[in-house]
């Protein structure tokens, strides 16, 4: 089996890393070519991987416009292999609370390219994967809460979905086999972002942040425009269709799990961690 891979993030380096000692060849674009992958400029390249490789994923977030479209479009519509495009369920924007399945709406929300991206994937014949907020090893409320960077922001009303890395691994894998079509990849509890990052702190044992409202919160412009949008994402094709059921379908099990590999650091010196919302 060949695995093509468009974006070696996060996400995908992950998907890697799981199918590769099952004797997967796995190929991987990348803007700048780094270490073993195909850079993004090599046309010709990528254009023999895309011809030979039985199954192929982009986890690439458009800007603007989807830049693998844009480039291999042609190339991937004649395509054999399987397709595979990871996205947002931000396409569904705000539900105000309600919960969005597959056959809800898309376009309304604040990420109109990723909308159009989305349904440009579908109309590829992909399995398109919508993802909420992404955490796992070394991004998750733990990492910021140690790295003193977590902000408890109160919304009333508002909760989010969220997906383990390891759930999204294994919704994709289960997808190789699925119908073409959209699959919400998402846990079983939607829960204000205040008491996601309260439950973080208490597992570290330190205080959590302070409980800010929205109005008094100094966040910029993007910031502020994640805390526009308030839905529930469900998951119930997926765990049909897919036979998928997340290994963590709460947060609760997902930060507990991660707790355990998490050591104390100095809040001084550490890093800022990566947005979750990049694939």
């Amino acid at each position: 089996m060949h695995l093509l891979i468009f974006g070696l993030g996060y996400t995908g380096s992950a998907l890697a890393r799981h199918l590769a000692p099952g004797g997967w060849r796995i190929a991987a674009v990348t803007r700048d070519g780094r270490g073993d992958s195909i850079a993004f400029a090599d046309r010709e390249r990528v254009g023999f991987e895309i011809a030979h490789a039985s199954h192929i994923v982009s986890t690439v977030a458009p800007d603007g416009v989807d830049p693998v479209l844009a480039a291999f479009g042609g190339q991937l519509a004649a395509a054999r292999g399987w397709l595979g495009y990871l996205s947002s369920t931000g396409v569904y924007g705000d539900a105000n609370g309600a919960w969005v399945d597959e056959a809800a709406p898309t376009g309304t929300g604040r990420r109109t390219a990723r909308a159009e991206a989305d349904a440009a994937w579908l109309a590829l014949g992909a399995r398109v994967f919508r993802l909420p907020g992404i955490y796992g090893p070394g991004r998750s409320p733990l990492d910021r809460a140690l790295h003193g960077a977590a902000r408890r922001i109160h919304v009333p009303g508002q909760v989010f979905s969220r997906i383990h890395l390891d759930d999204i691994v294994a919704g994709v894998t289960a997808g190789f086999d699925a119908p073409r079509g959209a699959y919400n990849l998402a846990d079983d509890l939607p829960a204000p972002q205040s008491d996601v990052v309260a439950y973080a702190c208490a597992l570290l044992g330190i205080a959590p942040p302070p409980l800010v409202p929205l109005e008094q919160a100094d966040l910029g412009p993007q910031a502020r425009a994640f805390y526009s949008e308030n839905r529930r994402v469900a998951n119930l094709k997926a765990k049909r269709v897919l036979r998928w059921r997340p290994l963590f379908p709460d947060y609760r099990l997902g930060l507990r799990a991660l707790s355990a590999s998490t050591s104390p650091i100095s809040t001084s010196t550490a890093p800022a961690t990566a947005s979750s919302d990049q694939r």
